[in-house]
């Protein structure tokens, strides 16, 4: 009956109508808990859409037409539609924290943090149906994702075992991990290296994947947690908790071109058409919006412990879920 009532109010309302003539950004709160979907340009609060009870992280179909947000501690996965925000499925998955969909469009990785666990899903469109196909435990606390280009091979950080692992997606077995630093967070696949944001130090970690080993690290602020490329081949924008910054990243030489200071805890970004990045502030309930040209910061309130963040921009649908452009950034 729970599950029906929640449903309830969304399905009576059909289409967000407001929603579907401005552009609008789709806010994870984690422990109010809820999605928030808020007008862009007045941040204003158009629609909440109820989840069960801890929702983390969100990504967008490889079609561009259903946003997947996963519920960790209610253990499902909601479908929405990423234009309308109408509520379109929800099924019942174990402790989604993060989820990614191969580049190839066949498969969703989806980690369970609390549960040690990586399961591997196949994925049909047309249905929006999950089907397990394996579900491993390469180490502790398994949390963001980044695939190889050829969808062949998964990496996954584990916060608690100070580790990323790589999973062979043909054989669906775990290849090989290697120790990076304290508690790897986010993590990317860039011109044939792995950036992983090791949040229990300051710096971003550079992996060659081939050679299995750590080339280099570049100093971000503490707390780094999370990298986002941004569209069109700009830079690479790396969050630091801890000391509440915005890192922009040269895409070619990874040396730092510009710090921001941006305070609250910025966790997750998403991009505009404007090249603006809106991002959760963790710490101050609060949605911020970047402009990296003038460096200036504004901020709107927003749920307790804001994380996972898509800005919907009319008929232009970019996402972004925490290593989430072009189409969606990864």
């Amino acid at each position: 009956m729970r599950r029906l009532a929640l449903a309830l109010p969304l399905l009576a309302a059909g289409l967000f109508p407001a929603a579907a003539r401005a552009d609008v950004v789709f806010v994870i709160n984690s422990l109010d808990p809820g999605i928030q979907v808020v007008d862009a340009a007045t941040r204003a609060e158009l629609r909440q859409i109820p989840v069960l009870r801890e929702p983390h992280h969100l990504t967008l179909s490889p079609a561009r037409d259903v946003l997947l947000v996963g519920d960790s501690g209610g253990n499902e996965i909601l479908f929405l539609d990423p234009t309308t925000g109408e509520l379109r499925k929800r099924e019942r998955i174990a402790n989604p924290y993060n989820l990614e969909f191969s580049p190839d469009g066949k498969m969703l990785v989806v980690t369970g943090l609390r549960r040690d666990q990586v399961d591997i899903y196949g994925w049909d469109g047309p249905s929006m149906g999950l089907t397990l196909a394996a579900r491993l435990k390469p180490g502790d606390m398994p949390s963001h994702i980044a695939y190889r280009p050829d969808s062949k091979v998964v990496y996954v950080t584990l916060q608690g075992s100070r580790a990323i692992a790589a999973i062979d997606l043909e054989k669906r077995e775990i290849a090989w991990s290697l120790q990076v630093g304290r508690e790897p967070a986010g993590i990317i696949w860039h011109n044939g290296k792995l950036l992983i944001g090791i949040m229990g130090a300051d710096h971003v970690a550079v992996v060659d994947p081939e050679a299995r080993k750590v080339e280099r690290t570049i100093r971000v602020g503490r707390g780094a947690h999370a990298l986002f490329p941004s569209p069109g081949g700009g830079p690479i924008y790396v969050t630091s908790r801890v000391d509440s910054r915005i890192t922009a990243l040269d895409p070619l030489s990874l040396e730092v071109m510009r710090t921001y200071e941006v305070p609250g805890g910025p966790d997750c970004i998403s991009f505009d058409e404007h090249g603006r990045l809106w991002t959760t502030l963790r710490w101050n309930r609060q949605l911020g919006m970047l402009d990296p040209e003038t460096g200036e910061v504004t901020t709107s309130p927003v749920g307790r412990s804001p994380h996972g963040i898509f800005f919907r921009n009319q008929g232009l649908v970019q996402a972004r879920n925490e290593t989430p452009a072009a189409p969606v950034a990864r």
